[in-house]
């Protein structure tokens, strides 16, 4: 689910902190109920650090929630991010990485290599604060800890991932070109809509 932003935090991220101040507001959004849930972010970045999305990717119980690598990465693709940063929260309130927490920040790492986006920080915040893993060194670490090195069949099988999501925004730009056209020609947002499979919030953007 794709976060909203104000234009305010639509902004250049230079540090832990400033990621940390938006993902605060996001958290707090949530009802007092949502909040005693983990969830699972993703942050996408352009080349000079500028927000390009955040993307609700996983929502779990109190002390877990699962996110895969096709599910973390493939909005990142589609929206052309070059860098992302994961975020998720600990209701407890404890600011430590667990062992899971480390395992599966690692094998994003790798992944990211592969689909070339690079994976820059994973944040685990709370109400009142925040773990930033490449503030602890972790990130060093898992760089040269030489696990999930990537065997042939996980190469091909995010290749593939990124592949069928590129062809995938291919067919989008061609939608919209259409969509353009179709919109021009004083065609109404349903007609469009059925021709070409855009949503009436997408038609209205263009």
């Amino acid at each position: 689910m794709n976060v909203r932003l104000t234009q305010d935090q639509k902004i250049h991220l230079n540090d832990s902190n400033g990621v940390y101040k938006i993902m605060q507001q996001i958290l707090m959004r949530e009802n007092k109920f949502g909040r005693n849930q983990e969830h699972f972010w993703v942050i996408g970045l352009d080349n000079q650090n500028k927000i390009l999305f955040i993307e609700l990717v996983g929502l779990g119980a109190v002390n877990r929630v699962n996110a895969n690598p096709p599910d973390v990465f493939r909005m990142g693709i589609y929206k052309l991010a070059v860098k992302m940063i994961l975020v998720h929260n600990h209701p407890s309130g404890r600011l430590e990485a667990s062992d899971a927490d480390i395992d599966m920040t690692d094998r994003m790492i790798k992944v990211g290599n592969i689909v070339k986006i690079e994976v820059l920080d994973h944040l685990i915040i709370s109400e009142i604060g925040f773990l930033s893993m490449i503030d602890k060194g972790i990130f060093d670490k898992l760089k040269k800890n030489g696990r999930y090195q990537v065997i042939d069949r996980d190469l091909a099988e995010y290749k593939e991932m990124k592949l069928e999501i590129e062809l995938e925004l291919a067919e989008k730009k061609k939608s919209i070109e259409i969509a353009k056209k179709m919109k021009k020609k004083g065609m109404d947002a349903d007609t469009i809509k059925e021709m070409t499979g855009l949503t009436k919030w997408e038609i209205r953007k263009l």
